[in-house]
Protein backbone atom coordinates (compact mmCIF):
# COMPACT_ATOMS: atom_id res chain seq x y z
CA UNK A 1 0.00 0.00 0.00
CA UNK A 2 1.47 2.98 -1.09
CA UNK A 3 0.45 6.62 0.85
CA UNK A 4 0.55 9.85 -0.96
CA UNK A 5 2.91 12.71 -0.38
CA UNK A 6 0.10 15.23 1.41
CA UNK A 7 -1.45 12.20 3.82
CA UNK A 8 1.89 11.77 4.95
CA UNK A 9 1.75 15.84 5.16
CA UNK A 10 -1.24 16.19 6.71
CA UNK A 11 -0.38 13.36 9.45
CA UNK A 12 2.65 14.99 10.22
CA UNK A 13 1.52 18.62 10.39
CA UNK A 14 -1.34 16.91 12.54
CA UNK A 15 0.60 15.10 14.95
CA UNK A 16 3.15 18.03 15.68
CA UNK A 17 0.65 20.56 15.62
CA UNK A 18 -1.29 18.29 18.39
CA UNK A 19 1.97 17.74 20.36
CA UNK A 20 2.29 21.29 21.07
CA UNK A 21 -1.33 21.77 22.45
CA UNK A 22 -1.02 20.51 25.60
CA UNK A 23 2.47 23.09 26.79
CA UNK A 24 0.11 25.94 24.99
CA UNK A 25 -2.91 25.35 27.02
CA UNK A 26 -1.48 25.01 29.58
CA UNK A 27 1.16 28.09 29.47
CA UNK A 28 -1.84 30.48 28.20
CA UNK A 29 -4.32 28.65 30.71
CA UNK A 30 -1.97 29.48 33.81
CA UNK A 31 0.23 32.53 32.22
CA UNK A 32 3.36 31.04 34.21
CA UNK A 33 6.44 31.17 31.88
CA UNK A 34 8.94 31.06 34.62
CA UNK A 35 10.52 27.93 32.77
CA UNK A 36 10.34 28.28 29.21
CA UNK A 37 13.61 30.34 27.76
CA UNK A 38 12.54 33.81 26.29
CA UNK A 39 15.64 32.94 23.47
CA UNK A 40 14.10 29.85 22.44
CA UNK A 41 10.47 30.75 21.87
CA UNK A 42 11.73 33.68 20.07
CA UNK A 43 13.56 31.71 17.85
CA UNK A 44 10.60 29.16 17.48
CA UNK A 45 8.21 31.12 16.99
CA UNK A 46 10.51 32.94 14.56
CA UNK A 47 11.02 29.85 12.78
CA UNK A 48 7.18 28.68 12.47
CA UNK A 49 6.58 31.60 11.17
CA UNK A 50 9.44 31.11 8.63
CA UNK A 51 7.91 27.69 7.85
CA UNK A 52 4.84 29.41 7.31
CA UNK A 53 5.63 31.61 4.85
CA UNK A 54 7.58 28.93 3.06
CA UNK A 55 4.17 26.88 3.05
CA UNK A 56 2.27 29.95 1.42
CA UNK A 57 5.29 30.34 -1.17
CA UNK A 58 5.10 26.86 -2.18
CA UNK A 59 1.38 26.31 -1.65
CA UNK A 60 1.39 23.76 0.66
CA UNK A 61 -1.17 23.58 2.19
CA UNK A 62 -0.12 20.73 5.08
CA UNK A 63 2.61 23.05 6.13
CA UNK A 64 0.60 26.19 6.00
CA UNK A 65 -2.12 24.39 7.99
CA UNK A 66 0.09 23.22 10.81
CA UNK A 67 2.49 26.01 10.97
CA UNK A 68 -0.92 28.47 11.13
CA UNK A 69 -1.87 27.16 14.47
CA UNK A 70 1.73 26.51 15.63
CA UNK A 71 2.65 30.33 14.67
CA UNK A 72 -0.55 31.56 16.39
CA UNK A 73 -0.07 29.31 19.82
CA UNK A 74 3.31 30.07 19.92
CA UNK A 75 3.05 33.81 19.26
CA UNK A 76 0.59 33.66 22.04
CA UNK A 77 2.96 32.12 24.60
CA UNK A 78 5.39 34.45 23.69
CA UNK A 79 3.65 37.83 24.36
CA UNK A 80 2.94 36.26 27.59
CA UNK A 81 6.62 35.64 28.31
CA UNK A 82 8.17 39.34 27.15
CA UNK A 83 5.15 40.21 29.29
CA UNK A 84 6.33 38.15 32.30
CA UNK A 85 10.29 39.25 31.83
CA UNK A 86 9.64 43.05 31.65
CA UNK A 87 7.19 42.81 34.44
CA UNK A 88 9.94 40.74 36.37
CA UNK A 89 7.49 37.67 36.89
CA UNK A 90 9.57 34.87 35.18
Amino acid sequence: MIIAPEIIGYIAATLTTASFLPQAILTIKKRDTESLSLGMYSMFTVGVLCWLIYGLYIADEAIIFANAITFVLAASILSFKIYNVIFKKG
